[in-house]
């Protein structure tokens, strides 16, 4: 999707109204195509419009109110301006919790309509930026967009998921809970030369212990009572690609013996059967304990951890890598918009400093729930709202000010996405300033 030159549809059923409005505007530099109702300026808004429209309220046939329902339908991040009589108010700013950007009354000064459809569509042009900025990074399946994050722990991971993804070795994810371990292994299948075969993930400990042997393995007709139909387990089903056991702590001891056998022969037995199937299949495990230590006292298979543990990524939890947040929170919330299809509301400082005094017990998986309450408009959800939101750590007061002051800038940088000139002039200082302040901090950018 390119994004073209903005324009500004105008509908109104005052013809006079409508060519005054029309001059004025192009006076301004702006390119209107103009209605006299809005049932004939339907058809030029689509989902890729780049622009804004201007619409009277009362209007014979379509109503103003009609025709923004009608383009919440298409795409309700459209900026839709009402222009309206001193009676229509009300409806007006009905209209406005429907969807609607702004309304100005009548009689207003041209310049007061210049300026509102301006702001209009420079937040259409962000939109769409993003929008395609989203498509790239989908169409790329860049590394650095999989595994967000900027800090040395982050940095090192998408290091090792780059070589060992082209290795083709069986490999040991550790992390806590929400950390992102299944990210990590469908990161290591999307870099390796399996992409193209299936990635079949089992979360080892969300499988009963009666049906797990079968879900992994399979069984033949009559392999136990109810077994009416063969069934091709997960293990079967992964033949070519990757399997991704999460929580591989959780496998009950007498079915890691089978699995250390499927490990060290690549073959595998249905239950029920004697045929030995050949398999080629690279299998990354995650656990969230440390299994060195729970082999060492006989609650996991030694020998299976050995034959798995031929690599090891270590995942850390999100509050060690502070430097990830804020990253991973704007990722997380552009994710939420594309699904909610809501705008992200300002992430204001407060907002920042509370994401930064969180502790995240429950890693990145938390962070999204939280992202996701942020864009419905629901806050954050998390604890420190209901606090000072305050560092709470032992650091000293200049370490969490510099910390503070780091997250200030790298939040107005990505608002304005990268660029140095309207940081600088949002927060009031000189080119020199800022970048010294960003030299200090190892900010990088782009520009």
């Amino acid at each position: 999707m390119q994004i073209s030159s903005p324009q500004v549809l105008l509908i109104d059923d005052d013809d006079d109204l409508r060519h005054a409005l029309v001059q004025a505007l192009e006076l301004d530099g702006m390119n209107v195509q103009a209605f006299s109702s809005a049932a004939s300026a339907l058809p030029t808004v689509a989902f890729q419009f780049h622009g804004a429209v201007i619409s009277d309220v009362r209007m014979p046939g379509m109503t103003g109110q009609e025709f923004l329902k009608e383009v919440m339908e298409i795409d309700p991040a459209i900026p839709v301006i009402f222009i309206t009589g001193h009676g229509d108010v009300s409806m007006a700013v009905s209209a406005m919790r429907d969807g609607a950007y702004d309304f100005i009354e009548k009689p207003f000064p041209p310049n007061q309509l210049s300026a509102v459809v301006s702001r209009a569509i420079e937040k259409r042009r962000l939109v769409l930026e993003n929008r395609i900025l989203r498509e790239e990074i989908d169409a790329d399946g860049m590394l650095d967009e999989t595994l967000v994050g900027k800090s040395e722990h982050l940095v090192k991971i998408r290091s090792q998921v780059t070589m060992l993804g082209e290795a083709d070795i069986d490999v040991m994810i550790n992390g806590e809970t929400g950390a992102g371990k299944d990210v990590v292994a469908r990161a290591l299948h999307d870099h390796s030369n399996r992409k193209a075969a299936p990635f079949v993930a089992v979360n080892c400990g969300a499988l009963p212990k009666e049906i797990i042997e079968s879900e992994l393995f399979g069984h033949e007709v009559g392999a136990f009572t109810g077994a009416t139909q063969k069934r091709i387990g997960k293990i079967e089903f992964a033949n070519g690609g990757t399997l991704f056991l999460d929580e591989i702590e959780s496998m009950p001891i007498d079915l890691q013996v089978k699995l250390l056998r499927v490990v060290e022969t690549r073959s595998l037995e249905r239950l029920g059967s004697n045929k030995s199937i050949p398999l080629d299949i690279r299998i990354v495990a995650a656990s969230k304990v440390d299994l060195a230590a729970a082999s060492s006292i006989g609650e996991f298979r030694q020998d299976l951890y050995f034959r798995l543990n031929v690599a090891t990524i270590n995942l850390p939890p999100l509050r060690e890598r502070q430097e990830d947040i804020l990253m991973l929170f704007y990722r997380l919330a552009r994710q939420a918009r594309a699904r909610f299809r809501k705008e992200i509301p300002e992430v204001t400082p407060r907002t920042i400093a509370q994401l930064h005094a969180y502790e995240w017990p429950g890693n990145v998986r938390e962070l999204r729930n939280s992202a996701d309450r942020f864009v419905l408009g629901m806050g954050l959800g998390i604890a420190t709202e209901n606090q000072l939101e305050v560092d709470q750590s032992d650091r000293s007061l200049p370490e969490k000010m510099a910390s503070y002051e780091k997250a200030l800038i790298e939040h107005e940088l990505e608002k304005h996405a990268g660029s140095i000139k309207s940081t600088y002039e949002a927060f009031g200082v000189s080119r020199k300033a800022l970048y010294e302040k960003m030299k200090k901090y190892d900010i990088q950018t782009g520009e």
